[in-house]
């Protein structure tokens, strides 16, 4: 066998670069001092983690929960650990950054999806939801309290198990009155539905039990509290 055939059937794999993906930002976690894993959504690879070196220019500011952004996806053939490079913020979300109330929102929602999402899961048609999601809350002006308990609620659909009234009784019991109009009415009128805070609070807990007993895990969603403290 000649040389140059030997040498490249030994020489070591190369990263491979898959250009420009667009990916939701779920949440991080620090590796060492100088890199991140960046656990995301999107239509390519579903919810994956990769490997990020955040630069000190843009540093965190790009991997805010629920951020869009667009990037290369390095894949590593001895490694499930792809990266990402070339990261750019696809959308502002100004709607939602310059807002107290969104922007802790995005915190919950955010972790809803990675504690409910498992890592490598494919769901059909949830990225597109997920990412239309987004996009509805940055653009509302005025009325957005609900958003989150609808949010929930289509979740469960985009997972694949649309919730009926008879099949979530069991889990709102006596908070099934204040449900009933989500269940009823479409996405505008259900932001109109008039809730105290600790209804809030209540609808947004027996969902979070409706869901942990559809996807057979337990979802402790620890930004739940500080939910809790904005709607009292």
């Amino acid at each position: 066998m000649p040389f140059h055939t030997v040498a490249r059937l030994f020489a070591p794999w190369r990263n491979t670069c898959v250009d420009n993906i667009e990916l939701i930002v779920l949440a991080t976690t620090k590796v060492g001092e100088n890199a991140l894993v960046v656990h995301t959504l999107s239509r390519e690879h579903g919810r994956r983690g990769f490997l990020v070196r955040p630069g000190k220019k843009a540093g965190m500011a790009l991997f805010l929960p629920l951020n869009i952004l667009e990037a290369d996806v390095v894949e590593n053939p001895k490694s499930n650990l792809w990266g990402l490079k070339n990261i750019l913020l696809k959308d502002g979300l100004q709607g939602i950054r310059g807002n107290l109330y969104k922007n802790t929102m995005t915190l919950f929602l955010s972790e809803v999806l990675f504690r409910t999402v498992r890592d490598g899961a494919f769901e059909d048609g949830l990225y597109e939801w997920c990412l239309g999601s987004i996009l509805t809350l940055n653009e509302l002006e005025s009325d957005f309290s609900n958003f989150h308990i609808r949010f929930l609620l289509e979740l469960a659909g985009a997972l694949g198990f649309r919730p009926s009234f008879d099949d979530i009784a069991p889990f709102a019991k006596e908070n099934l009155r204040d449900l009933k109009p989500f269940l009823e009415r479409g996405f505008g009128e259900s932001m109109l539905v008039p809730l105290s805070g600790a209804s809030r609070n209540a609808l947004c807990e027996c969902l979070l039990q409706y869901l942990s007993y559809h996807t057979e895990q337990s979802i402790q969603v620890k930004s739940l509290s500080v939910l809790r403290e904005l709607y009292r």
